[in-house]
């Protein structure tokens, strides 16, 4: 529909903004200037205590400081009432006084057809509640009683009773003048294929009535009563007035108390609700038989930023929410999320509101974990990691599930969670985990005897090399970042004797998922930094580095780097444990692992050739330099193995 030019300009002066605003906040009477027609009030966007929403009434704008809405009283309606732009349009004129131009006939016709199905489904309604209070509903009543709803609450929610007839609902409607075809329209009866009129959609169940968020009758849902019926719980069919895949039971009343600070708690049926409102959780929806929608979620987020999802504690009920996750991750803005709450098992939130009462929800509504958590555990949840090939399985599908968020900054900060999780699950306490965890067994033991020191991993010329190792691995990692998902593990898994190079090491997987990963580093550890790192002598002249372009050079590098301190680890382990078994009584077992080192490290001689003259290579290839080697002969020595001929 097309409005004449000014109507908009005349409707914005007619209103006032700030009483707009003023039906759905609370203003701060210390920061607001009513007569400037400057207002101040926490935001009825986002849920916050600080009063950061801010109404200009001269200029008709409103603007919040901590989620950014913004826009004037037309925006304002629609947002908070979840209208279009004409009806919010229409709401305003109303109360303005402002008679609606003339509209299209074809779009009028619709309207005023709209407004019929909307009367006829308010006479359905009170049909209902009237039939819950007669005889027939009996059984009805004392079902509703043992679930806890006394009279005064089944008025409150305009429960009613469908009576077990074939044309209960019809004959009252019809009786009163109304329609067929309007009847058929609000889905309230179907057409019988046997040439007999229409028969009533719902029979002997409880009725709930479904409103929009502007408080319409627009459909039903149906508990049925008969224990042995097709389906336990039955909605109203599609209609004009009525897409379920873009209501919320509950819409209205939820969204207002959400405006007043309460979280929206998202539970699965009508019952739920009703339970959780009459239990002091105000904010509470539920979806009407579906899934969550796409539609559903934005009408949430529409309410609050974080709604928490409340699911019945059972397979199905997790079920669901893994589904969601699926659903929510290319959605997912700066300020919108979701949080899960898991009932115990066997329950949802009616029992056990009603087993235990209001604060044992509480407590779980307290305890809801983000979504990043809830993905976390559905890829990792009853699986064993104890292979690199179940632990690559695993980064492939988290990395899949990221890669769906479209948010470039929610993407980089869901990908560092993962890490720090993925950190915590294979690099746990010394000893290591059965279910994924690696054994810290190589770590070097503390060794108290004075002559035995210089063996130790931090030897002095042993800690250089390293240190340089360290050094052209990070290089060539922050030139050719597009290699660090293929290595990330055995990055993580490098062990920094240089506290700049741990720092810089940590700070790159931080931000491994970001666009520009070198630029993020020099973001946060500062130019400077990484242009030490590349300048280093020993850096400078590696190949890998002299030619960025070619990326094979770069993998090779970094494998051969990273498998040289992965072997130094390995031998320096077994020396040092060695050294501490020799200060209690030698065995036999130890005299044959110092030969079995001994033998392994005069081979490693013949062919030294492949590394400096400085260095040698140990049983397990990795360089032993001259400090190590005097120590591992002296120790022989100690025990009476010498050293075999070359």
């Amino acid at each position: 529909m097309s409005l004449p030019p000014g109507f908009l300009d005349e409707l914005r002066t007619r209103t006032s903004l700030t009483q707009v605003v003023g039906r759905k906040v609370l203003w701060d009477e210390r920061k607001s200037n009513q007569g400037k027609g400057d207002m101040w009030s926490p935001c009825p966007f986002h849920q916050e205590k600080t009063a950061s929403f801010h109404v200009d009434d001269r200029k008709g704008y409103y603007y919040c400081f901590g989620c950014h809405a913004k826009g004037d009283a037309i925006k304002f309606v629609q947002e908070t009432e979840n209208v279009s732009f004409m009806e919010a349009i229409e709401i305003l004129a109303g109360e303005a006084g402002m008679p609606m131009p003339a509209r299209d006939p074809q779009a009028q016709k619709k309207a005023d057809k709209r407004t019929q199905l909307s009367d006829v489904m308010e006479q359905a309604a009170q049909f209902f509640r009237l039939q819950l209070k007669t005889g027939a509903g009996a059984a009805s009543r004392e079902y509703l009683d043992r679930r806890g709803l006394n009279e005064q609450a089944r008025d409150r929610w305009e429960i009613g009773f469908a009576p077990d007839g074939w044309q209960g609902l019809w004959d009252h409607l019809t009786a009163k003048g109304v329609s067929q075809d309007l009847i058929l329209g609000c889905g309230l009866a179907k057409a019988s294929n046997k040439g007999k009129k229409p028969y009533d959609t719902f029979r002997n169940r409880i009725m709930f009535p479904i409103r929009d968020a502007r408080g319409r009758c627009i459909a039903f849902g149906g508990r049925a009563m008969d224990p042995n019926d097709n389906a336990k719980y039955l909605n109203s069919p599609e209609t004009e007035l009525f897409d379920k895949g873009r209501s919320l039971y509950n819409h209205a009343p939820a969204r207002e108390f959400a405006g007043k600070g309460q979280p929206l708690v998202v539970a699965e049926g009508y019952m739920d609700v009703i339970a959780l409102a009459e239990g002091g959780f105000g904010a509470c929806v539920a979806p009407l038989g579906t899934a969550i929608t796409e539609n559903q979620l934005q009408l949430l987020w529409r309410i609050s930023p974080e709604p928490i999802i409340a699911l019945d504690g059972d397979t199905a009920g997790l079920r669901a929410a893994m589904r969601l996750i699926d659903l929510t991750l290319p959605l997912l803005e700066a300020g919108k999320s979701l949080r899960f709450a898991l009932m115990p098992d066997g329950q949802d939130p009616d029992d056990l509101i009603r087993a235990k009462g209001a604060g044992a929800v509480q407590k779980v509504l307290d305890a809801a974990i983000p979504m990043v958590d809830l993905l976390w555990q559905r890829e990792t949840e009853g699986k064993v990691f104890d292979s690199p090939e179940r632990r690559a399985a695993l980064d492939k599908a988290l990395k899949q599930k990221i890669k769906l968020i479209q948010d470039p900054s929610i993407r980089q900060h869901y990908g560092e969670a993962i890490k720090e999780l993925r950190w915590q699950l294979f690099r746990p306490q010394r000893g290591g985990d059965k279910r994924g965890g690696f054994n810290s067994k190589w770590q070097p033991k503390p060794v108290a005897n004075s002559q035995t020191k210089a063996s130790m991993l931090a030897a002095s010329d042993h800690a250089i090399e390293h240190r340089l190792r360290e050094a052209v691995v990070l290089a060539v990692v922050l030139t050719s970042p597009e290699l660090l998902d293929d290595f990330d593990y055995e990055i993580e898994s490098m062990d920094c004797f240089d506290e700049r190079n741990a720092r810089l090491r940590d700070v790159l997987l931080r931000y491994a998922n970001s666009p520009d990963p070198r630029a993020a580093v020099e973001h946060a550890l500062g130019h400077e930094a990484v242009e030490n790192l590349l300048r280093h002598p020993h850096v400078a002249i590696a190949p890998a580095i002299r030619h960025p372009d070619d990326k094979e050079m770069a993998r090779l590098t970094l494998t051969e780097e990273l498998a040289k301190m992965k072997t130094e680890r390995g031998l320096s382990a077994e020396i040092a444990e060695a050294e501490e078994d020799l200060l209690g009584v030698a065995d036999e077992a130890v005299t044959w692992r110092l030969g079995e080192a001994a033998q392994a490290r005069n081979r490693a001689l013949q062919s030294r050739q492949e590394d400096s003259a400085e260095y040698e290579l140990g049983p397990n290839g990795a360089s032993i330099d001259k400090e190590e080697r005097a120590a591992l002969d002296a120790l022989m020595k100690r025990i009476g193995l010498t050293k075999q001929p070359e």
